[in-house]
């Protein structure tokens, strides 16, 4: 971690942690959290931390031990109370893995609620490790201030995701066909439950546009006239829904 990746813009460290937050409560950090706090940031006894658990809001705790190997913090006032990002989940096919980081922590900064890897046919990346993406949804919403951590849900075939997300409305990036542009596809739609997707570097294979052109609830959107890179097509696609249906 770096003092970029954790700290809000008011130069407090926020840290994500996984206990009940109350009044009079207390935390104690993970071993890699104390590291970062007592090595890294040299923090001590007194200092205030700001920590959240998605479901408590955000507090300030006051360490009152600090050592090598643990740091107990208290808790002293609630700064913020819980909120919830819009009901958006982004489906991707998976990307090499620096730009995979890149897609992910911007995702968790523009207010997905979910994320899921899902394979298609001209998906290059075979493997996901979600225990990567899930520290970099973690680090990536105690750097942008929410509240929430997005869920990180499992890798599955295109196919499957579709399933599974039943009647939830979905966005979907067709590169390869004559489809509206987002803005003006999403123009007067209902808010809800919802889903971006974004496909690989090859594009859908002509089977699976015409297996998403079926389903229902589903808007085909064009991202506009250049070729994007998969993350980049991320970043474009959650900003014009937020614009259009989120929380902007």
């Amino acid at each position: 971690m770096s003092d970029s990746d954790t700290a809000c813009a008011t130069g407090k460290i926020r840290l994500f942690v996984g206990a009940d937050l109350r009044e009079d409560g207390g935390v104690e950090f993970s071993r890699d959290q104390t590291h970062y706090l007592v090595n890294v940031m040299r923090r001590g006894v007194g200092d205030t931390v700001l920590v959240f658990n998605g479901r408590d809001g955000e507090w300030a705790a006051e360490i009152v031990k600090a050592g090598k190997r643990s740091c107990l913090a208290e808790l002293r006032t609630q700064t913020r109370a819980q909120d919830q990002v819009p009901d958006l989940h982004l489906l991707f096919a998976p990307v090499k893995r620096a730009r995979l980081d890149f897609l992910v922590q911007k995702a968790t900064e523009l207010g997905v609620a979910a994320i899921r890897p899902v394979r298609t046919a001209h998906t290059n990346v075979a493997r996901v490790k979600e225990e990567r993406l899930a520290a970099n949804v973690i680090e990536a919403a105690e750097q942008c201030g929410r509240l929430t951590v997005p869920e990180v849900l499992p890798s599955l075939n295109l196919e499957a995701a579709l399933s599974e997300m039943g009647t939830r409305k979905l966005m979907f990036c067709d590169e390869g066909g004559n489809v509206p542009p987002a803005a003006e596809a999403l123009a007067g739609l209902e808010r809800g439950p919802w889903a971006v997707l974004i496909g690989p570097e090859g594009g859908f294979s002509e089977d699976e546009r015409a297996m998403l052109h079926a389903r229902p609830n589903t808007a085909a959107v064009s991202l506009g006239p250049r070729i994007m890179r998969a993350d980049t097509a991320a970043i474009a696609a959650l900003s014009l829904w937020q614009a259009a249906l989120g929380d902007w």
